[in-house]
């Protein structure tokens, strides 16, 4: 609402952080409520969203040492090194320990990166203190000496940019002291860290595909029980899921075109089973064009098709993460040095319970965690949701046998815990998207193609 300085309202429109953020610019047409009851316009009222944050970069580095001192009473040491930031208070937090290195005292570290935030909050003035440490079997470890500098000193630095190596304890016993060895970097490359913003309001497409699941534990649909049941005036769980994070997700999709699906059910005109099928039964053209297509769809699927089994997710698993291979395969063929981000792929999947191919549906998900892509899996109804937990690679990466997800693509919700309470239920479904677009996109060195 945009009022006058005395309260007065001058004209209203309604729109979403959604749809701000995924625009550089929007302009509304104002209204306001006359006194007969009837909305007369009232001029109009651009919105520009600019997102708030501290300098993001990367610091892609490699350390080494020369002679350090010798710690270890039969060998020479096991040196690592220890990166702190400073606090306002004056104490320092430790932000990143390198490997140790075996039995000498000339060490070379493996190169790592580490983000200017993490470092220093991208403070180029915020003293960063680094540290080597002679690494113990038991657990302690044998304090070296520290050099301390800045953000701004590494960019600046002329390589090898070489720093002393200072014991306070030692320094103060021995007048003769200069130093417990060399610190020395030996190469640094700085490449800034973009944003989600960054990429979804300058070119990079986010596709959403559904899936929905058809299979005989949800209940027959004629049956006012079933979690597919549809009566009038109301929505049943899937519609009312589908609904609530389908109106955030199409403002990020800028064609509005969703490929979407059902899965575990028998379909005409020859009642066959499928393990996957178009929501719209039109196998030529299974996009649904907005989310009042997709629910249109469903409606119309949900009488048509018979509810059968079993409940298998890897098929869908595997038939978006065969969408995003392509980008995938695109992104590894570029041989440019700027590398852009065109398209990542997000599955909303709506299923009622235990998975009977959870070996297969790991398999599936491990693969797309080297994909761009992110699995949303929202539990409709009562069941048992252990399977979806286990996905849900939160606490710890996914595996099979000794395959191992890349990083963690999956988020579950369950829909009864956000049932009143539709914008939660979105906020939540949606919380991890932003996170894991962006892993990947570093990942891979991908900027934003229009920034």
């Amino acid at each position: 609402k945009l009022r006058h300085g005395g309260g007065e309202v001058i004209g209203e429109a309604s729109t979403s952080l959604g749809q701000i953020v995924s625009t550089k610019s929007q302009t509304l047409a104002l209204t306001r409520l006359t006194g007969g009851g009837k909305r007369k316009e009232a001029g109009s009222i651009t919105i520009k969203a600019e997102e708030v944050s501290s300098l993001a970069e990367t610091l892609d580095m490699r350390w080494y040492a020369q002679k350090v001192d010798k710690k270890d009473f039969f060998g020479k040491s096991d040196p690592y090194l220890q990166f702190a930031r400073s606090n306002p208070d004056g104490s320092f937090s430790v932000v990143h320990r390198t490997e140790f290195i075996k039995n000498t005292l000339n060490p070379s570290w493996k190169p790592f990166k580490l983000s200017s935030q993490k470092l220093c909050n991208s403070d180029m003035e915020r003293m960063i203190q680094i540290s080597c440490w002679d690494w113990d079997r038991d657990g302690s470890s044998d304090f070296i000496g520290s050099c301390e500098t800045s953000l701004r000193a590494l960019k600046a630095a002329k390589l090898p940019f070489k720093m002393d190596l200072i014991n306070p304890a030692k320094k103060r016993s021995k007048k003769s002291y200069k130093n417990s060895g060399t610190l020395v970097l030996e190469s640094i490359v700085v490449s800034r860290l973009y944003s989600f913003l960054d990429y979804i309001t300058h070119g990079c497409e986010l596709n959403f595909v559904v899936g929905v699941d058809f299979t005989g534990s949800n209940g027959d649909p004629r049956s006012p029980g079933s979690l597919h049941s549809i009566t009038s005036g109301s929505m049943n769980e899937y519609q009312n899921a589908l609904w609530s994070v389908g109106k955030v997700c199409e403002q990020y999709d800028s064609d509005k075109q969703f490929p979407s699906f059902g899965f575990g059910a028998k379909i005409p005109p020859h009642q066959t089973f499928s393990d996957i099928f178009p929501l719209n039964l039109n196998m030529q053209a299974p996009d649904c064009f907005g989310i009042d297509g997709i629910m249109a769809a469903y409606q119309q699927c949900v009488y048509q098709v018979k509810l059968w089994g079993p409940t298998n997710a890897a098929p869908i698993v595997n038939r978006v993460a065969d969408m995003a291979q392509q980008e995938h395969q695109r992104i590894k063929s570029l041989s440019s040095r700027v590398k852009l981000a065109k398209s990542y792929y997000v599955l909303l999947l709506l299923t009622d319970g235990v998975l009977t191919d959870m070996q297969e549906t790991k398999k599936a998900v491990i693969r797309a965690s080297h994909l761009p892509m992110s699995i949303i899996i929202v539990g409709v109804g009562a069941a048992d949701f252990k399977d979806m937990d286990e996905l849900d690679g939160d606490d710890e990466r996914l595996r099979l046998g000794t395959s191992v997800a890349e990083r963690d693509i999956v988020q579950f919700v369950p829909f009864r815990k956000y049932s009143t309470a539709p914008a939660a239920l979105a906020k939540e479904v949606l919380a991890e998207i932003p996170t894991q677009l962006v892993e990947y996109m570093h990942a891979h060195g991908l900027q934003p193609p229009a920034l």
